[in-house]
């Protein structure tokens, strides 16, 4: 007992030595002494008792190196658990139409084979396996190759591609691409496949999680990321058209008239309807994919990716800030046509004046002629 005893003194004097940031030493002490834990914690051996200190509430409420680092290696391992597994995906609208059939052909060892009718589209795949690989069936594991989907109205999605590499797979895609566009449009997103996962698919932040990522999967990805980044550009260039005529609007307040001419309103009319027909056929908005409609567990992935990105609730922006161009031209093509109606009655009432002026002379001079 004696050397229990010992121990017991000895812990006491170190922890009434000891300071604590928050919590004052003697009350922390005489808390815990008359406690029955902490008598349990006496009449265990000396050597144990280092190991049981991180407990106190000043560790971890004040900041303790101990818990930091082990909290931090915990959030870190959790964000490199979520990042393991992830396939980046980009998407750029590059341009305003591609030729798929010359792209095709070019690049025929990497087409993948189709699985639908649809033919405003094609899939590249790339693959670094020697030949004697694909026997094995690796090539067959998606997460391995590199894709590129392309569609006829200008949009490029690549998977699983780096940044580093970017540059090289879009060239492939400029070399058969009109009206290139000064500036790229871009978005980031990711997939993830688990095996294990309960549901054929799963949202997340920033990414999706599918149960089987195939090639069917990369299509219905792609294809409404293709959309999105589309809609993105025509939603820019409906913008520009509505603050011009907002500024038009605004110079109207100020001067009660506009200096615009007709050649170029009639060009304002051709690019909003010309905007407004590429999103509905080319980038075929509301056109159901047909793999979707094939299987559901593609028509899932379809509409939460929809649904994500807003795509209905975007063209219903845009449909309504080309209402509020259409409604523009309108009021300022009236404008211009009682413009030129104006002028044609000053027309006609200067050549009127004329034509009296004309005909009181002729009445003058003949009425002079008989008089002499």
């Amino acid at each position: 007992m004696g050397r229990w005893r010992a121990a017991a003194s000895l812990l006491f004097t170190h922890l009434t030595k000891t300071s604590f940031p928050s919590l004052p030493p003697k009350p922390l002490f005489l808390s815990l002494s008359s406690s029955p834990a902490f008598c349990f914690l006496l009449a265990r051996p000396f050597s144990a008792l280092p190991s049981q200190l991180p407990i106190y509430p000043s560790d971890s409420e004040n900041g303790s190196p101990y818990f930091s680092q082990q909290n931090h290696g915990f959030v870190s391992q959790e964000e490199e658990e979520e990042e393991i597994g992830k396939i980046p995906i980009k998407a750029y609208f590059l341009c305003t139409s591609i030729d798929l059939k010359s792209m095709q052909a070019e690049n025929l060892s990497n087409i993948v084979p189709p699985s639908s009718r649809s033919s405003n589209y094609i899939a590249l795949r790339y693959c670094d396996f020697p030949p004697g690989v694909t026997a094995l069936g690796m090539n067959d594991k998606v997460s391995s190759c590199r894709y590129m989907v392309i569609f006829q109205y200008g949009s490029a999605v690549l998977f699983n591609i780096e940044d580093r590499e970017v540059e090289s797979y879009l060239e492939i895609v400029q070399r058969h691409a009109s009206g290139l566009l000064p500036e790229m449009t871009r978005d980031d997103y990711c997939v993830k496949e688990q095996s294990l996962l309960a549901k054929d698919m799963q949202g997340g932040p920033d990414y999706i999680v599918v149960k089987t990522l195939d090639t069917d999967s990369i299509r219905i990805i792609g294809s409404v990321l293709g959309q999105s980044i589309a809609l993105d550009y025509f939603v820019s260039q409906v913008d520009g058209m509505v603050e011009e005529f907002a500024n038009i609007n605004r110079a109207m307040e100020k001067t009660g008239t506009f200096t615009m001419d007709r050649t170029k309103l009639i060009k304002l009319v051709g690019k909003a309807n010309s905007n407004l027909a590429d999103v509905i056929l080319k980038v075929g908005l509301f056109e159901r994919s047909e793999i979707a409609w094939r299987e559901a567990k593609y028509a899932q992935i379809y509409e939460y990716l929809r649904e994500e990105y807003e795509v209905t609730q975007r063209f219903g922006n845009l449909d309504f800030k080309l209402k509020f161009v259409e409604h523009n031209i309108h009021f300022l093509q009236e404008v211009i046509q009682n413009r030129r109606s104006d002028l044609l009655e000053w027309c006609i009432i200067f050549l009127l004046a004329i034509e009296n002026i004309i005909a009181i002379y002729e009445i003058v001079r003949e009425s002079t002629g008989v008089s002499l």
